[in-house]
């Protein structure tokens, strides 16, 4: 695995704050970063202004350290170190800065002594504020504090990184990733389209608009007298109808049992008109549906074969030993053709209702 360093641009005044900086220096370095700032060039102006942007677009990070100076400015009279935290904010670089807790207890001989300079180094002080910010009041809490603050910033804002020269792969090891990062990128496309497609195979085997006989049992009761009486009869269906009447069950997960019931309730909705008016009295009802158990089986197993359906992986208590169902994504695309409403269906329907009043 490769080890990646971050560098941390490093912003502050020079002459006031060397100490400081070498703190900051030592405590990066600790952290396995590599800093960069001043000490590269500290008599920062206008000819250096392109190399100073140049290397913090280069670096991961950005800090920038104020204490009681504002420091030397531009040409538009800006400081250098308030120019160089704009830029880091312009193109996006993640920040932070580093306050003095106690501006007033700074020596005079390393504040600012003009009002223009005190007046600017508040203003620029505001700013910083307005964005992450930590204080501190001497040079080794300076260090401390910028090395638990950096070790936060990359782990909220992962940067890309260095890594030595020799960590990188060759070209040939370089090609070798490629060719396999498109191999995994194909069998990622052809997974996605078996997953949306009927399983090989399944062209043999009975499905959509083929007809399908369902057996089952119900009862006849009397209101009167309680008598009960069994009866056994068949559904011709189709096995679109059959998967119809259960998918929607089945977006989530339906136990075994579940699946079962709504077949049941399925049969009773198609028999129940014709049945009434064969078999039943004035005072009948009928009651206790079931699918013959062999028809159920053979349901299921025509259902997962076909590639509509699967066992749900959910995980559950130790005490549900119940088995559950679960669309795959082609029955999930197959039960939307099936079941999703067309545009036109509601008013054809409310027509059809309209001629057989």
């Amino acid at each position: 695995m490769m080890e990646k360093r971050y560098q941390v641009f490093v912003s502050s005044t020079y002459d006031d704050l060397q100490e400081e900086r070498q703190q900051v220096m030592h405590a990066l370095l600790e952290l396995d970063c590599i800093p960069a700032g001043m000490e590269l060039f500290p008599a920062a102006d206008e000819s250096q202004w392109s190399v100073i942007k140049r290397v913090i677009d280069d670096c991961d990070y950005y800090v920038v350290i104020l204490a009681g100076r504002y420091g030397s400015c531009d040409a538009d009279g800006v400081g250098y170190t308030e120019k160089e935290y704009r830029y880091a904010l312009e193109i996006g670089k993640p920040t932070i800065a580093f306050l003095h807790k106690n501006p007033g207890e700074i020596p005079q001989g390393k504040s600012e002594s003009s009002e223009e300079g005190q007046q600017k180094l508040a203003a620029f002080r505001s700013l910083l504020e307005q964005k992450l910010c930590k204080h501190w009041s001497t040079p080794d809490e300076l260090g401390s504090v910028v090395s638990r603050s950096v070790v936060r910033l990359i782990k909220d804002s992962p940067a890309i990184g260095w890594v030595r020269a020799d960590e990188l792969p060759d070209r040939d090891a370089a090609l070798e990733l490629l060719k396999l990062r498109r191999r995994v990128e194909e069998l990622e496309s052809e997974l996605a389209r078996v997953r949306t497609t009927a399983p090989r195979g399944s062209e043999d085997l009975a499905q959509g608009d083929e007809p399908q006989t369902l057996r089952y049992s119900f009862f006849t009761r009397n209101s009167e007298t309680y008598a009960q009486s069994r009866w056994n009869a068949t559904l011709d269906t189709t096995w679109n109808s059959i998967f119809g009447a259960v998918a929607p069950l089945m977006i989530s997960e339906v136990s075994e049992r579940g699946m079962e019931s709504a077949l049941a309730q399925f049969v009773r909705d198609e028999e129940t008109a014709e049945l009434r008016r064969e078999l039943l009295g004035p005072k009948d009802h009928f009651e206790g549906f079931a699918l013959n158990d062999q028809d159920f089986q053979t349901v299921k197993v025509q259902l997962k074969a076909l590639g509509l359906i699967t066992k749900s992986d959910k995980s559950r208590s130790l005490k549900d030993t119940a088995t559950y169902w679960t669309l795959t994504p082609y029955g999930d695309e197959v039960m939307t053709r099936l079941r999703a409403v067309k545009r036109g269906a509601a008013e054809s329907e409310e027509s059809d209702s309209d001629e057989t009043e």
